[in-house]
């Protein structure tokens, strides 16, 4: 018997403003349309089928700014300010560099 070879999903991204500063985790997959309840927000972040930034996130109360990722299956949602922007990505090696006076 052969089995099929099954190619992967495709990903789904999705671009979702936050109104302030942050949203809790469980919020965003509700606010998403991932979740239809914060029940079962609880029970996929706990179960390990949530993902920040590539680690596997516990926390069903992280707090998630503008900028990061969140993977949940085949949906990458990625986090954009009030203004629909993501923040300036950092200067190689993390630092950010100021303009001198000049």
């Amino acid at each position: 018997m052969r089995r099929r070879s099954s190619s992967p999903s495709p990903i789904q991204a999705v671009d979702f403003a936050i109104r302030g500063e942050h949203i809790a985790l469980d919020a965003l997959l509700k606010a998403a349309g991932l979740t239809g309840s914060g029940g079962e927000g609880k029970v996929l972040i706990t179960g390990g089928g949530v993902r920040v930034d590539g680690a596997i996130e516990l926390r069903r109360g992280c707090k998630l700014r503008a900028g990061q990722i969140v993977d949940v299956g085949p949906v990458r949602i990625r986090l954009l300010g009030a203004d629909g922007a993501a923040p300036p990505a950092p200067a190689q090696g993390g630092q950010t560099t100021a303009a001198s006076p000049g």
